[in-house]
C-alpha cells in the first residue's frame, strides 16, 4: 500500500512552533509521502505542498471543514491521507498510523459537560443525535488529538450527511459512518504544565501554554532538537 500524504489545516500566524515540532515528529517518527498545508503556510516551512484557502469562516470549526473539502477534492493529494493537527507530535517511531478512537461519544460527552458548555460540546451532541438518526446506536468518538486515517469518498459523504450540523465533528461522523473501526486510547492533549501525563502511547499533543511553559513542551523541544527538512533555517 501506498504511504499516505499528511494533511495538516493551518490557521494563520507568524511563527507557530507546535507546527515546527510537530513537522520534526512527524519527519522522525511518522511515515508519510508528503506534508500538505492547507490555509497559511509560515515563512520558515520548506518542502511542503500548499493550499491557500480564505479563513474567513465564521468559526475555527468551518474553517477547518473547508481545509478538510479541498483535501478530498485535490488529485494530487494521497486517497487515503492522514488528517492532523498542528500540535500533534509522535514521539516514538511506528510503522503506520493506526485508527485509533476514544470511546462512545454519549462518555465524551458527559466530560465536557461537567466541565463546560458551548459550541464545541452543542456540535458533539449533534453529530451523536444525527448519527444515531442514521441507524448507529451508541456512536464512537474519533475526536482525539492524533492523526486520522481519511478515505476522500468516505469523508465527503459524512460532511453532506452533516452539513445541517453547524460543528459538525467531521472525524466522528466519518468514522462511525464509514464503520472504520479502530483501537480505544484515552485523549493525549495535555492541558497542563506539570510534569504528570500519559506516555502509554506514542502519541501526544498540546495547548500553546503546555508547548511553551510545561513540562511536556520541554520534553517534545528536547526530543526534537534539530530541525529538519520542513525548515528553512536552523532556528529554534
Amino acid at each position: 500500500m501506498e504511504v499516505p500524504d499528511l494533511v495538516v489545516p493551518v490557521r494563520e500566524g507568524a511563527v507557530n512552533q507546535q507546527l515546527r515540532y510537530a513537522l520534526r515528529s512527524w519527519a522522525a517518527h511518522l511515515p508519510h509521502r508528503r506534508v500538505w498545508l492547507i490555509g497559511y503556510r509560515p515563512a520558515w516551512v520548506s518542502g511542503v505542498g500548499h493550499i491557500a484557502t480564505q479563513q474567513k469562516g465564521r468559526t475555527k470549526f468551518a474553517n477547518t471543514t473547508l481545509a478538510m473539502r479541498y483535501a478530498c477534492t485535490n488529485q494530487e493529494i494521497s486517497d487515503p491521507f492522514l488528517w492532523a493537527n498542528d500540535d500533534m507530535f509522535v514521539m516514538e517511531p511506528i510503522d503506520a498510523m493506526p485508527v485509533l478512537h476514544r470511546g462512545p461519544i454519549r462518555e465524551v460527552e458527559d466530560y465536557y459537560a461537567a466541565r463546560a458548555s458551548g459550541a464545541y460540546l452543542d456540535g458533539m451532541r449533534r453529530t451523536r443525535q444525527l448519527l444515531e438518526e442514521l441507524g448507529h446506536a451508541d456512536p464512537v468518538s474519533y475526536e482525539l488529538h492524533v492523526p486520522l486515517p481519511v478515505g476522500k469518498a468516505g469523508m465527503l459523504r459524512a460532511l453532506e450527511a452533516g452539513q445541517g450540523v453547524e460543528v459538525l465533528h467531521k472525524r466522528s461522523a466519518y468514522g462511525v459512518l464509514n464503520q472504520i473501526g479502530g483501537e480505544r486510547i484515552r485523549d493525549v492533549k495535555v492541558l497542563h504544565r506539570g510534569p504528570r501525563f500519559d506516555q502509554s502511547t506514542p502519541f501526544l499533543s498540546t495547548m500553546p501554554d503546555s508547548f511553551t511553559n510545561g513540562e511536556v513542551g520541554r520534553l517534545i523541544r528536547t526530543r526534537f532538537a534539530k530541525p529538519s527538512a520542513y525548515e528553512t533555517t536552523r532556528r529554534r
